[in-house]
C-alpha cells in the first residue's frame, strides 16, 4: 500500500490498483492535481474535510471517481455522492470499504454532534487494511493494519489521542488532521505518540504530498 499525504487529514490510498482520496479539505494541499482516482471518499461536512470551493474541480478532473461520503454530506456537496452509513459496504475494485463509526467526536456539549462515517479499507488478504476515522476515535475493535491518527483537534487532547492509538493498536500509525497547529510545534505531538505507542506500533510521519510504502 502507498500513502501520499496532501496534509491535514487528506490522504491518498494507492492499492491493488485502487486510487482513492480520503478528505479533500480547505487545509489540505496539492490534491488539485490529481488524476486517475477510483474514489473519493468524505468523513463528513466540516470544510477542512470537504473544501465546497475546490471540489468541482477535482471532480472534473476525475470524472469516472465513485463519490462517498457521511449522509449529512452526501446531502450538502454538489455531486452524485452516496451517502454511506455505519455497517455498509461497497467495492473499489479490488478492495471492500465498510462504513463504521457514525458521529463526530463532541467539540462541546452545547454544539449539535453531527455525522462522521469512518471508513476501513480491505482487501482479500486483510479485511482491515487501513482505517482512516475522521474527527472520531472510533474503535473498531479489530486488528488495523495502518491507522491514519487525528492528531491535533478542538475535540482532541495528547492524552486521548494516546489511548485511542493504544486502544487499536496497529502495525503502523500515520498521524493526520495537524493543520490547526503551527508546524514547529508538530515535534510537541508527534513526540508524544512515538514514544507512547503500544510496542509493536510503528509510528511514521510522512513526507508531505511525497508517496510512501507503508
Amino acid at each position: 500500500m502507498r500513502l501520499t499525504h496532501f496534509g491535514h487529514s487528506c490522504l491518498l490510498v494507492e492499492h491493488r490498483g485502487a486510487k482513492i482520496l480520503f478528505d479533500p479539505g480547505n487545509f489540505s494541499h496539492g490534491f488539485e492535481g490529481i488524476t486517475g482516482l477510483d474514489a473519493i471518499l468524505v468523513t463528513h461536512q466540516h470544510p477542512d474535510h470537504a473544501d465546497a470551493a475546490r471540489l468541482p474541480a477535482l471532480l472534473d478532473a476525475n470524472p469516472d471517481a465513485k463519490l462517498f461520503s457521511d449522509p449529512q454530506s452526501a446531502d450538502l456537496l454538489a455531486g452524485d455522492w452516496t451517502a454511506v452509513r455505519p455497517g455498509d459496504t461497497f467495492e473499489i475494485g479490488e478492495l471492500t470499504v465498510r462504513g463504521t463509526g457514525g458521529r463526530h467526536a463532541v467539540i462541546h456539549p452545547d454544539l449539535p454532534v453531527i455525522d462522521n462515517t469512518a471508513f476501513l479499507l480491505g482487501d482479500d488478504e486483510n479485511p482491515s487494511r487501513l482505517l482512516h476515522p475522521g474527527d472520531s476515535l472510533y474503535i473498531p475493535h479489530e486488528r488495523i493494519d495502518v491507522l491514519a491518527l487525528p492528531s491535533a483537534a478542538p475535540w482532541l487532547k495528547i492524552w486521548e489521542a494516546v489511548d485511542y492509538l493504544r486502544a487499536v493498536n496497529p502495525r503502523v500509525a500515520v498521524p493526520i488532521h495537524q493543520a490547526i497547529i503551527a508546524e514547529q510545534a508538530n515535534g510537541i505531538f508527534y513526540g508524544r505518540y512515538s514514544e507512547m505507542a503500544p510496542d509493536g506500533t510503528e509510528f511514521r510521519v510522512l513526507a508531505q504530498e511525497s508517496d510512501t510504502e507503508v
